[in-house]
């Protein structure tokens, strides 16, 4: 199977350094103060069903807000950034009757971050940006049952997030998406899919980009929100040819630390972490300074725990810039045991 030229690239420079990757996108266009009529594309003004809140449909609606955005983040340091895709398949919009615009939002978030990332690039080609194609859990679970009084009841089976997955695998690919970011997992079975989605479509396309796999502990109880603790998610995903591992939202840098040494320890591959801005407080604003964040995954650097660092909700640009300044004092960490293996990823 063929290796991209991104693949190549990103290998050489984590090799070198500690990667950046961008902060927070959902918090950011909060600060923005849109309207209902900011998330209608066009053709959509008289949709029957509020849009706001949608923040994938700004990529269709206001992509001069979402390229906006991209650049902050590269301004500020970072190597990779994100699309505006964490709920671009037809599962999650759904709810929003936008299922229809699924692939076309994963196809116009693509373009908007590569442009962004090609101009900052030329200004400085010894700093290649990349794009990193986000896919979220889902807003339904494999392994929970939604109905209390129904626990075997599921609202989504296992071949219907395969579906949703491939289709917004297939467009981040067409797109030209540089790595796939499975992030903030807290049903290992919707990942488990989301993964198996990846495969089918690496192997009828015979090429292959960059896999980051990232997991949420959900509470103090350190189990992701399906009852799985790291330990068990990391065997659960030892399938998959990662080029990192890690784990973001839901806490703060200091809530993650005895997590994240877990995966730091047990990890055949890379390490990331991108938490949120600390713990939101009783208003729901993350109020963590740029300077806090960064001391806190500064020791997780000196540890040598970590390859790649970013940020979650409450981030900013300002974020990322003490990051990466951070970053630029640390090694990134050895990779000690072997790689994953490359064999297809099985039901």
């Amino acid at each position: 199977m063929e290796n991209s030229n991104a693949m190549k690239t990103l290998e050489q420079l984590a090799q070198e350094r500690i990667l950046v990757l961008d902060g927070a996108m959902g918090t950011m266009i909060q600060k923005l103060g849109l309207t209902e009529e900011d998330f209608h594309p066009k053709g959509m003004e008289d949709h029957k069903i509020l849009l706001k809140g949608n923040n994938e449909l700004l990529s269709l609606s206001r992509p001069d807000a979402i390229r906006t955005i991209h650049e902050q983040y590269l301004a500020a340091g970072a190597d990779i950034v994100e699309t505006n895709t964490f709920s671009a398949t037809s599962i999650a919009q759904a709810e929003h009757e936008c299922s229809h615009l699924a692939r076309e939002i994963n196809l116009e978030s693509v373009r908007l971050a590569k442009e962004a990332c090609a101009k900052y690039t030329a200004m400085d080609p010894s700093k290649p940006r990349f794009v990193a194609g986000a896919i979220g859990p889902m807003n339904k679970t494999a392994s929970l049952s939604p109905d209390v009084n129904d626990p075997g009841f599921r609202g989504v089976t296992f071949d219907q997030l395969v579906v949703a997955y491939r289709e917004q695998v297939e467009a981040l690919l067409d797109a030209g998406a540089d790595i796939l970011l499975v992030e903030t997992i807290f049903d290992t079975l919707n990942a488990k899919a989301a993964f198996y989605a990846i495969d089918e479509v690496f192997e009828e396309r015979n090429t292959r980009v960059p896999l980051m796999c990232s997991v949420t502990i959900t509470d103090a109880s350190g189990r992701t929100l399906s009852g799985q603790t790291i330990e068990a998610f990391l065997i659960s995903m030892q399938h998959v040819p990662l080029f990192s591992m890690g784990l973001n939202c839901a806490l703060g840098a200091a809530q993650m630390r005895p997590y994240l040494e877990v995966i730091a320890e047990q990890s055949p591959c890379r390490v990331s972490i991108y938490p949120n801005a600390g713990l939101p407080d009783q208003m729901g604003e993350y109020r963590e300074t740029p300077e806090v964040t960064a001391r806190l995954v500064g020791e997780f650097m000196a540890n040598g725990w970590v390859n790649v660092v970013g940020g979650c909700c409450g981030t900013t640009p300002e974020h990322i810039a003490a990051l990466a300044a951070e970053a630029k004092r640390h090694a990134p960490r050895p990779i000690v045991a072997p790689v994953a293996s490359t064999h297809g990823v099985d039901r």
